[in-house]
């Protein structure tokens, strides 16, 4: 959806939607090899689900925008249970999650964002993988929309769009997220 859009606005040469490999070290590895020499103030991160949890890191890393949409703030906890070969979640591609996979993981956990105005999360409370209360209480006082019902996937994303757009082009300390919920 969101190369599509990016597309329609004449901006897809803005956009980058890279399939990351199960190895979270590669994964970061691809991830830092894409934005390499881009500024800081004009980049915006978004990852959904254990991609929430990498553009979390990558944004304290290096000081970018990050939006998350239904992360991850505990894989290494939630994903030492389906090590071994198993199905993506938006195809039926077959991938093996290796236990090794937990200590790489483990590396890039942020305990705590340092500059809560550059995340805004999409959280929806009917995520049957991962708890919204846990998302929420990770990013306090981060631009918050809590999406009521929806699932995992956003699948009603398309109505996110804008709002999501609108946070990555803000200027720099101007970002404002019309209808959010803010965090104390």
């Amino acid at each position: 959806m969101l190369a599509h859009r990016m597309q329609r606005l004449g901006r897809a040469t803005q956009f980058e939607c890279p399939q990351l490999p199960a190895s979270p070290r590669q994964a970061i590895d691809v991830a830092m090899r894409l934005i390499k020499g881009l500024p800081a103030q004009q980049l915006s991160i978004i990852g959904s689900s254990l991609g929430g949890f990498y553009a979390t890191y990558l944004a304290e890393k290096i000081g970018c925008r990050a939006v998350l949409l239904n992360p991850a703030i505990q894989p290494s906890r939630d994903l030492a249970q389906h090590i071994g070969v198993m199905r993506a979640y938006h195809s039926d591609a077959p991938f093996e999650f290796k236990r090794e996979y937990i200590d790489e993981i483990s590396a890039f956990a942020v305990d705590q964002i340092t500059s809560p105005e550059r995340y805004f999360l999409l959280a929806a409370t009917g995520d049957e993988v991962l708890d919204w209360h846990e998302m929420t209480g990770h990013y306090p006082n981060a631009h918050q929309r809590i999406i009521e019902g929806g699932d995992h996937g956003i699948s009603d994303f398309e109505h996110y769009i804008d709002e999501v757009l609108a946070f990555c082009d803000a200027p720099e300390g101007a970002v404002e997220v019309r209808g959010s919920n803010h965090v104390a």
